[in-house]
């Protein structure tokens, strides 16, 4: 099944409280996105704490995800790393198991010049499954250039390409020398609208595990170039953009996934810990805010969102203090 333009959830890996993968709650989470109308399923990314995983955890995510989504929702995997020969084993791993694509990070801490990087996505894509490239210099200290992009586009298995650098100016740049074909996602919830009505095609999103159904929405409006709607969706929204990064990700969100009853545990696994007590209440906020947390068992002065944006796409906010007592 192709990758599709919307809304693409970076989706958690639930886990119990002693650091096995939850399989009940990760098909119960599969379910949620089937019916909230999510477009595409992001797993073993980051946000899936892949890099802290076996080969038979991952193959145990990737065929629960092929039996609850294949042909409903497009399966991309994560399968980037440092080492090509790894990268090429997850690759094909993900090939054998059934997904519909792979998202391949830019190799991290090792810095390879643009030429190293244009052979490896191409390697990858050589191995025949459709290549989402994924560039993220804030963390990876490597920055895919936009004519290192469109080098990496002529080769036919690589068709899209997840951009985390912040720089919104790049969506036309990049646009102008791949064509319309070529699939164009943000990394970053706060600037996604904008993102996409600059012309991208969507998002890989980490607010769209709590948020599923307003993602997609949004995501839609600003296909359609409908600003009006995608300030009505977003706004609610910006809380969660900000505060599911008051830690490293996936920490919060998975605190968020779990306050929100989607999971039964927060945990982590090592060296990324559960989220620290001081952020409780900036995370309920955001849930509350965006509609997706009852306040009432608590008591405590929640800041939340007014009703109010001054710029949804450029992610202004407004706020207003609300007492909520238990």
């Amino acid at each position: 099944m192709p990758m599709q333009q919307g809304s693409s959830c970076a989706v958690i890996t639930p886990m119990t409280d002693s650091g096995k993968i939850d399989i009940p709650s990760f098909r119960n989470l599969l379910k949620y996105h089937i019916n909230s109308g999510t477009d595409n399923l992001c797993i073993l990314g980051t946000t899936g704490e892949a890099s802290v995983m076996s080969m038979d955890e991952r193959a145990q995510v990737i065929t629960t995800a092929v039996d609850m989504v294949k042909g409903k929702i497009p399966i991309l995997c994560g399968t980037g790393t440092i080492n090509p020969n790894h990268v090429k084993e997850m690759t094909q791993q993900a090939i054998d198991l059934g997904c519909d694509a792979s998202l391949v990070v830019t190799p991290y801490y090792v810095k390879p010049p643009q030429r190293g990087l244009i052979k490896h996505f191409t390697d990858m894509a050589d191995l025949g499954l459709p290549v989402i490239m994924y560039n993220i210099p804030g963390r990876t200290k490597v920055d895919l250039s936009p004519q290192s992009t469109a080098i990496c586009a002529e080769h036919p298995n690589i068709v899209g390409l997840k951009d985390a650098t912040g720089d919104l100016d790049r969506v036309k740049e990049i646009r102008s020398l791949v064509g319309d074909d070529f699939l164009l996602y943000s990394g970053n919830d706060d600037t996604a609208s904008n993102f996409v009505m600059r012309g991208g095609d969507g998002c890989i999103s980490v607010t769209a595990n709590v948020a599923p159904e307003q993602m997609h929405d949004m995501m839609v409006a600003a296909l359609e170039k409908d600003a009006d709607l995608v300030q009505q969706i977003n706004g609610p929204l910006m809380g969660l953009h900000k505060n599911l990064f008051v830690e490293s990700n996936p920490i919060p969100v998975k605190y968020a996934a779990w306050r929100a009853g989607l999971i039964k545990s927060p945990f982590c696994r090592p060296p990324l810990a559960q989220l620290d007590a001081k952020y409780y209440k900036d995370v309920e906020t955001a849930l509350y805010a965006a509609g997706l947390l009852d306040f009432e068992i608590l008591g405590f002065d929640a800041k939340i969102p007014a009703m109010g944006v001054n710029s949804a796409a450029e992610g202004s906010w407004n706020y207003v203090s609300l007492n909520v007592h238990a």
